[in-house]
């Protein structure tokens, strides 16, 4: 027996799906997340599986550990070398401010002091030539003061350096030879991309979660292997790729954003499968909601991305490829309360995984949105996680009594008031993904993921006036599900400025040449056949005077002025679609030329539901849901492992399983599939 297996963390359970690779049979499970060591929550969700790690060919796993590192400010003591005069680039950072007008705006804190950063009296110009020679002697006495200092990683980030690594790989060997078992991260082997301060940024940022990322990735692995894995495990890659540990442990900010993006591939995945192209993933958990928009089955890619951004802080620049997805801290742990002015907000305080809603009876007393769900009847206590856990009604109403009395209504009218809250409070994350980046929701389907997705999207769904939402199987843990369909995946870039007209071919072609050697480099070590490798090609171009570039195709194989010209006229079109207008005539330049490479992995194959029995076998019974606007009104419930293809529901009713429960609304329709996914049809018109 072969099995794929995958485990997620969040912030309040950990998921495991195994998938049979002969069977297709599917076991989920879910562990509450431990974050006083993930690693505990991982290894209980592996033995609540059941599952023989012996016979499991393929291991994957997206866990929060590099995210938590940086925003709890629990990495290692980090110190940074840099040229000679550019000590303080990393706290200049940069000068445009998120909030103009913000008299109490504070520019992010670095996180290396400035008597941990360290200069080099080195310099190499744009082109990477040198202009000063590095002396080793200097690299010396800096290492002496690192030791001095106890210091744990160190960043190294000279100017230039994504030109010609040649002085900073020397530094990295002095430092290795000096500091024995200190983690040392050299800019030039995560990006070779201008810009200073985002590129220290994101070196600082590698080289302070690098020791604990190490920890907790060879913990675990041990910890597996004991329990009989034989193959290198995966961890899953904020670029919508996965690597081995290994690789991980060397670039770990590439899993800055490991766990959600799980679910924007599988979703991407299953739209291929049903033939739907434009879709909205939907991913609410239970601390934060996550959504992203895929257009024509392709999965955004964003190196903008920034740690801990808002409309009222800069953040921190990450170069670093991250699927393109907007988060917001409303899941169903999110705390409701009361501002100073008396107003209802939820979240972005979560209860998390301890002591978690109200209602679990683990010493929460602060209502949540679950807490809310379960009083609106949403919920059902005796079927929480399949009856595996129980909720306290009880307990969720006393929390909820303080929010009732503030307004003068009843407790029923709060858990409302909550819900209807957190729901604005997603809608404009929908928004922001969608509407405002130009896209018509009409045009989409909106796949839903996550413990809480399923219960909230119906309402969302019909709101945002997407054309059909998608229930998957497995909506609770898809997001691990979708780990098992994803492969491996390696990014690189190399800035090179130059005209488009009369480009240096050979110069173009020596560096994508150079960057597809380095990935079947880093393929091999990971086990990856050559023939498994799939490269694709993309450059960043701007008309001449401009900032910012637009990201165009590249023909692979050998470039010639005919794929130069092709490119050209893709980047019009292209930047004509982003802003609506283009220069056919202007001077046009390259500025980075990119490379995504796939290696490719056998993915297990979703296999047709057989059909069940008569409709009303799967009838559970009947309970009063809350329909905010339509009110309290007696549904039916339905058992969805009972459901088979082509089976109808109307609502209002619940169709319930062991880790999620989907509510539908008055007047929307609900049809299985083949593949067993819940559509429901929102009853929007869409043009065409």
């Amino acid at each position: 027996m072969s099995l794929r297996v995958a485990v997620d963390i969040g912030g309040t359970f950990t998921d495991f799906v195994s998938m049979n690779e002969e069977t297709g049979e599917i076991i989920e499970e879910k562990a509450h997340t431990t974050p006083e060591n993930f690693a505990v929550g991982v290894i209980n969700a592996l033995k609540k599986s059941g599952v023989n790690l012996g016979e499991v060919s393929y291991f994957v796993h997206g866990t929060t550990v590099v995210i938590n590192a940086v925003t709890e400010r629990k990495g290692a003591k980090t110190a940074l070398i840099t040229t000679k005069g550019f000590r303080d680039a990393l706290e200049i950072g940069r000068a445009n401010r998120p909030d103009m007008y913000n008299f109490y705006y504070r520019k992010p804190k670095p996180y290396v002091p400035r008597y941990l950063r360290f200069e080099v009296d080195e310099r190499l110009n744009f082109k990477g030539e040198v202009l000063k020679e590095l002396k080793e002697e200097e690299v010396v006495r800096i290492a002496e003061k690192i030791k001095a200092e106890n210091v744990e990683a160190v960043g190294v980030c000279l100017m230039n350096s994504y030109a010609n690594p040649v002085h900073e790989r020397l530094i990295g060997e002095i430092l290795e030879r000096e500091l024995p078992g200190v983690e040392v991260t050299i800019s030039s082997n995560l990006l070779k991309e201008w810009r200073e301060y985002e590129r220290t940024s994101t070196t600082v940022l590698n080289a302070y979660v690098k020791p604990a990322s190490r920890r907790y990735l060879d913990t675990l692995q041990q910890e597996m292997i004991k329990m009989g894995l034989k193959e290198e495990p995966h961890a899953m890659q904020s670029n919508g790729g996965t690597a081995t540990f290994a690789r991980a442990k060397e670039v770990p900010i590439s899993l800055i954003e490991s766990g959600p993006v799980g679910g924007v591939i599988g979703a991407n995945e299953l739209g291929k499968i049903i033939g739907e192209k434009n879709i909205i993933t939907f991913d609410i958990g239970g601390t934060t909601a996550k959504t992203s928009l895929i257009s024509n089955n392709e999965v955004k890619v964003t190196t903008e991305y920034k740690l801990e951004w808002t409309p009222r802080f800069a953040g921190y620049p990450v170069k670093s490829p991250v699927v393109d997805i907007i988060e917001i801290g409303n899941g169903g742990g999110s705390i409701a309360w009361i501002d100073e002015v008396g107003v209802l907000k939820v979240g972005p305080q979560s209860a998390g995984a301890n002591p978690g809603p109200a209602c679990y009876g683990l010493g929460g007393t602060q209502p949540t949105l679950t807490d809310a769900n379960l009083i609106s009847g949403r919920i059902d206590p005796a079927n929480f996680l399949g009856g595996q856990f129980k909720v306290s009604m009880d307990l969720a109403r006393k929390a909820m009594q303080p929010i009732a009395d503030h307004f003068g209504i009843s407790v029923e009218e709060a858990a409302m008031g909550v819900i209807k809250t957190a729901n604005s409070n997603m809608m404009n994350a929908l928004k922001l993904v969608s509407v405002r980046r130009g896209y018509d929701p009409r045009e989409f389907a909106m796949v839903a993921m996550g413990g809480n997705g399923a219960v909230l999207s119906p309402f969302l769904a019909a709101e945002l006036k997407v054309k059909k939402l998608i229930i998957p199987n497995l909506p609770a843990t898809f997001s691990a599900w979708g780990m098992l369909v994803t492969d491996l995946r390696q990014d690189f870039i190399q800035t090179q400025i130059m005209p488009v007209e009369g480009a240096d071919l050979d110069k173009i072609n020596t560096i994508y040449n150079e960057m597809e050697e380095e990935a079947r480099r880093i393929f091999k070590e990971q086990n990856i056949a050559e023939e498994n490798i799939v490269f694709m090609r993309t450059a960043d171009l701007r008309y001449v005077g401009q900032e910012h570039a637009v990201t165009t195709p590249m023909r692979g194989g050998y470039v010639d002025m005919e794929s130069v010209n092709l490119t050209r006229k893709s980047f019009d079109r292209l930047h004509h679609q982003h802003y609506a207008f283009s220069m056919e005539s202007a001077a046009a330049e390259f500025v980075n030329f990119n490379l995504t490479a796939f290696g490719v992995v056998k993915k297990p194959e979703i296999k047709k539901i057989a059909s069940s029995g008569p409709l009303e076998k799967a009838l559970k019974g009947e309970r009063y849901i809350d329909f905010e606007e339509h009110g309290r009104l007696m549904s039916k419930v339905w058992d969805r492992t009972l459901l088979g293809p082509g089976h109808k529901i109307e609502g209002p009713a619940a169709v319930e399983e062991s880790k999620s429960v989907t509510v539908l609304c008055p007047g929307q329709t609900l049809e299985v599939d083949e593949y067993g996914n819940l559509i429901i049809q929102t009853g929007v018109q869409v043009n065409g």
